[in-house]
């Protein structure tokens, strides 16, 4: 493409290896997106060094990492006045396999009464790792008995007591690329084909855009810009409870008709992000943000609006919207070309092929080709509306 200094740029991708590395080694890339140095610590040691050494632009930032550990997270946006629901973090349950915790618990661990905690919060709550994900030792927690077996069956795991958001009206989880974000109806105890449903303004207006807010609120604090974010949404308020996702969810056969979203998303980001020079943010602004939720004067939602445009300013976003404008413009219908023709189907065919058994993958081809067929033709229709 040619920027508005008449410059040619000419993009191409590939799939990076792991391998020993120089730590004065040039890297090859301009850009990269990370599915794995989030849990694999080789590349995560790679990105911190392109990105300290030669500037290499990455979508998530690998210093704020151990922030995806939901701890932290939990406690910035609490800080910030979110409406993150009670949590409490309790000792291991077993020892943890190191000379010296014997005496480092002896010194300093006092006993605590884990049945006052958990009535404290009010039944039911869940019990999760601190640093979870992929709703790894999830427990939902009813009564004393499930307390106790999930805090015994917990090892040596770091978690979190939670209370619960019971009766809530939806669960949503709101998928963030840059300057842009998906809302999406969805339902954690389905099948994961069927966690994302179709649905169009299940939200109000003034809770859909509350989620957007908070979604890239938590982006532009920690640096992240390739994110996931779990809400629930009862009697109209908004309740955060999960957006700490390093490796948010993109395959096509749990996000089938919003797949062609997130990977346009991710084109015209990384796009703008190229042409633009936009220059990776490693430092973290955590005091302007803590300044607006300091403030007395502001209620709720106008300290939202103020992180709102905390957060616009970081992702450029009115900037990103005017490039998109007037670059981008045929990139809609290149993406419909793509999704409706062969190359698509084969990329659909050989994910189907490599995640399910043979006696059922003619069902969820089926499945999936019907799902992103439904966003042809929506996309068609407003290709096409006047």
């Amino acid at each position: 493409m040619r920027d508005a200094a008449g410059r040619d740029h000419v993009f191409a991708a590939e799939r990076l290896t792991i391998e020993p590395f120089s730590l004065r080694a040039k890297p090859r890339t301009g850009l990269i997106i990370d599915r794995l140095a989030y849990w694999y610590y080789h590349p995560r040691e790679w990105l911190k060094k392109v990105a300290l050494m030669d500037d290499v632009y990455l979508l998530n930032s690998p210093f704020t990492f151990q922030s995806m550990e939901k701890h932290a997270a939990y406690c910035a946006m609490m800080r910030l006045g979110l409406k993150v629901p009670e949590t409490v973090l309790v000792p291991y349950k077993n020892p943890l396999d190191n000379a010296r915790y014997a005496y480092t618990s002896a010194q300093y661990n006092r006993p605590f009464d884990l049945d006052a905690i958990a009535a404290e919060i009010g039944y039911p709550l869940y019990m999760k790792p601190y640093d979870g994900g992929a709703w790894r030792g999830v427990s939902r927690i009813r009564d004393v008995a499930e307390l106790h077996r999930a805090y015994d069956e917990s090892g040596e795991m770091l978690m979190h007591l939670q209370a619960a958001i019971d009766g809530f009206d939806v669960f949503a989880r709101a998928l963030s690329i840059g300057a842009e974000t998906m809302v999406m109806r969805f339902d954690p105890d389905a099948p994961m084909h069927e966690r994302y449903r179709v649905e169009h303004e299940f939200l109000d207006a003034a809770a859909g855009d509350e989620v957007v807010t908070i979604s890239r609120t938590v982006n532009a604090f920690f640096r992240w810009e390739f994110n996931s974010c779990e809400v629930l949404v009862k009697d109209g308020e908004v309740y955060p409870i999960d957006y700490a996702n390093a490796c948010p969810d993109v395959a096509v056969t749990s996000l089938h008709y919003y797949f062609p979203w997130a990977i346009r998303a991710l084109v015209k980001w990384t796009v703008f992000c190229l042409v633009t020079g936009r220059r990776p943010r490693l430092d973290l602004d955590t005091r302007a943000y803590f300044e607006i939720a300091d403030r007395d004067d502001l209620d709720y939602e106008h300290k939202l609006a103020a992180y709102r445009r905390l957060s616009d300013a970081y992702f450029d976003t009115e900037r990103y919207r005017d490039f998109c404008d007037r670059h981008l413009a045929g990139l809609d219908e290149q993406v419909l070309d793509w999704m409706s023709g062969p190359h698509f189907f084969r990329v659909l065919l050989d994910t189907v092929r490599a995640t399910y058994p043979a006696h059922e993958q003619d069902r969820f081809l089926d499945h999936f080709r019907g799902l992103v067929g439904m966003w042809i033709t929506d996309e068609t229709k407003r290709l096409r509306a006047p």
